[in-house]
Protein backbone atom coordinates (compact mmCIF):
# COMPACT_ATOMS: atom_id res chain seq x y z
CA UNK A 1 0.00 0.00 0.00
CA UNK A 2 3.13 2.41 0.93
CA UNK A 3 4.25 1.58 -2.69
CA UNK A 4 1.23 2.87 -4.33
CA UNK A 5 0.95 6.22 -2.33
CA UNK A 6 4.70 6.71 -3.13
CA UNK A 7 4.43 6.17 -6.70
CA UNK A 8 1.22 8.73 -6.59
CA UNK A 9 3.52 10.99 -4.65
CA UNK A 10 1.46 11.09 -1.54
CA UNK A 11 2.99 11.66 1.47
CA UNK A 12 0.47 9.64 4.14
CA UNK A 13 1.77 12.01 6.89
CA UNK A 14 0.64 15.26 4.90
CA UNK A 15 -2.36 13.37 4.24
CA UNK A 16 -3.08 12.56 7.45
CA UNK A 17 -2.35 16.28 8.58
CA UNK A 18 -4.72 17.73 6.04
CA UNK A 19 -7.26 15.32 7.22
CA UNK A 20 -7.02 16.15 10.72
CA UNK A 21 -6.82 20.00 9.44
CA UNK A 22 -10.20 19.60 7.26
CA UNK A 23 -11.90 17.59 10.49
CA UNK A 24 -10.83 20.68 12.48
CA UNK A 25 -11.85 23.06 9.98
CA UNK A 26 -14.98 21.34 9.66
CA UNK A 27 -15.65 20.98 13.55
CA UNK A 28 -14.82 24.82 14.03
CA UNK A 29 -17.16 26.08 10.87
CA UNK A 30 -19.87 23.70 11.92
CA UNK A 31 -19.59 25.15 15.38
CA UNK A 32 -18.99 28.59 14.89
CA UNK A 33 -20.74 28.92 11.68
CA UNK A 34 -23.67 26.21 10.64
CA UNK A 35 -24.81 25.94 13.99
CA UNK A 36 -25.91 29.55 14.40
CA UNK A 37 -26.89 30.15 10.84
CA UNK A 38 -29.35 26.73 11.60
CA UNK A 39 -30.31 28.20 15.19
CA UNK A 40 -31.07 31.57 13.11
CA UNK A 41 -33.24 30.11 10.35
CA UNK A 42 -35.38 28.12 12.35
CA UNK A 43 -36.24 31.25 14.47
CA UNK A 44 -36.73 32.85 11.18
CA UNK A 45 -38.99 30.01 10.03
CA UNK A 46 -40.94 30.00 14.00
CA UNK A 47 -41.28 33.31 13.33
CA UNK A 48 -42.79 32.86 10.08
CA UNK A 49 -45.13 30.17 11.26
CA UNK A 50 -46.12 32.49 14.29
CA UNK A 51 -46.67 35.27 11.62
CA UNK A 52 -49.12 32.94 9.76
CA UNK A 53 -50.55 31.63 12.75
CA UNK A 54 -51.27 35.16 14.06
CA UNK A 55 -52.45 36.28 10.63
CA UNK A 56 -55.10 33.50 10.56
CA UNK A 57 -56.27 34.44 13.98
CA UNK A 58 -56.41 37.82 13.10
CA UNK A 59 -58.37 37.15 10.17
CA UNK A 60 -60.86 34.91 12.72
CA UNK A 61 -61.08 37.45 14.97
CA UNK A 62 -61.53 40.22 12.18
CA UNK A 63 -64.43 37.83 10.75
CA UNK A 64 -65.93 37.86 14.56
CA UNK A 65 -66.07 41.33 14.81
CA UNK A 66 -67.71 42.19 11.55
CA UNK A 67 -70.32 39.89 12.50
CA UNK A 68 -70.90 41.22 15.45
CA UNK A 69 -70.31 44.66 14.19
CA UNK A 70 -73.75 43.84 11.55
CA UNK A 71 -75.24 41.84 14.39
CA UNK A 72 -75.15 45.35 16.64
CA UNK A 73 -76.00 47.32 13.80
CA UNK A 74 -79.28 45.20 13.23
CA UNK A 75 -80.07 45.49 16.99
CA UNK A 76 -79.38 49.24 16.90
CA UNK A 77 -81.73 49.94 13.57
CA UNK A 78 -84.41 48.09 15.00
CA UNK A 79 -83.77 50.00 18.41
CA UNK A 80 -83.68 53.31 16.73
CA UNK A 81 -87.36 52.24 14.83
CA UNK A 82 -88.75 51.29 17.93
CA UNK A 83 -88.03 54.65 19.09
CA UNK A 84 -89.11 56.36 16.31
CA UNK A 85 -92.78 54.73 16.44
CA UNK A 86 -92.85 55.36 20.05
CA UNK A 87 -92.01 58.88 19.59
CA UNK A 88 -94.66 59.35 16.92
CA UNK A 89 -97.11 57.96 18.92
CA UNK A 90 -96.41 60.30 21.55
CA UNK A 91 -96.11 62.78 19.30
CA UNK A 92 -99.52 62.05 17.80
CA UNK A 93 -100.84 61.80 21.55
CA UNK A 94 -99.66 65.11 22.42
CA UNK A 95 -101.33 66.21 19.01
CA UNK A 96 -104.78 65.19 20.25
CA UNK A 97 -104.17 66.25 23.83
CA UNK A 98 -103.24 69.96 22.52
CA UNK A 99 -105.93 69.93 20.14
CA UNK A 100 -108.28 69.15 22.99
CA UNK A 101 -106.93 71.59 25.27
CA UNK A 102 -106.97 74.27 22.44
CA UNK A 103 -110.60 73.34 21.39
CA UNK A 104 -111.52 73.20 25.31
CA UNK A 105 -110.42 77.40 25.42
CA UNK A 106 -112.02 77.90 22.21
CA UNK A 107 -115.37 76.86 23.63
CA UNK A 108 -114.26 78.72 27.08
CA UNK A 109 -113.68 81.78 25.10
CA UNK A 110 -116.57 81.68 22.96
CA UNK A 111 -119.07 80.74 25.86
CA UNK A 112 -117.44 83.69 28.00
CA UNK A 113 -118.29 85.36 24.73
CA UNK A 114 -121.58 84.84 24.35
CA UNK A 115 -122.42 85.60 28.06
CA UNK A 116 -120.91 89.00 27.84
CA UNK A 117 -122.81 89.46 24.43
CA UNK A 118 -125.47 88.60 26.20
CA UNK A 119 -124.81 91.04 29.30
CA UNK A 120 -124.13 93.85 27.22
CA UNK A 121 -127.53 93.14 24.93
CA UNK A 122 -129.76 92.85 28.38
CA UNK A 123 -127.35 96.40 29.66
CA UNK A 124 -128.14 98.03 26.12
CA UNK A 125 -131.77 96.95 26.08
CA UNK A 126 -131.92 98.14 29.73
CA UNK A 127 -130.28 101.16 28.62
CA UNK A 128 -132.62 102.16 25.51
CA UNK A 129 -135.78 101.33 28.03
CA UNK A 130 -134.26 103.68 30.36
CA UNK A 131 -133.94 106.02 27.69
CA UNK A 132 -137.59 105.58 25.91
CA UNK A 133 -138.56 106.03 29.55
CA UNK A 134 -136.83 109.55 29.96
CA UNK A 135 -137.66 110.91 26.58
CA UNK A 136 -141.09 109.59 27.35
CA UNK A 137 -141.62 111.58 30.27
CA UNK A 138 -140.00 114.20 28.73
CA UNK A 139 -142.25 114.37 26.01
CA UNK A 140 -145.18 114.16 27.96
CA UNK A 141 -144.04 117.24 29.93
CA UNK A 142 -143.89 119.40 27.32
CA UNK A 143 -146.89 118.18 26.20
CA UNK A 144 -148.45 118.88 29.71
CA UNK A 145 -146.42 122.21 30.14
CA UNK A 146 -148.10 123.81 26.79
Amino acid sequence: MEQILTTFGIDWHLLLINAVNFGLLLAALWYFLYGPVMKMLEERRQRVVQGVRDAETATHRLSEIERSRAQKLAEAGKESDELLAAARTAGAAKERELLQKGEAAAAVVLRDAAAEAAEMKARSIAESKQEVAKLIVLGMEKAFTK
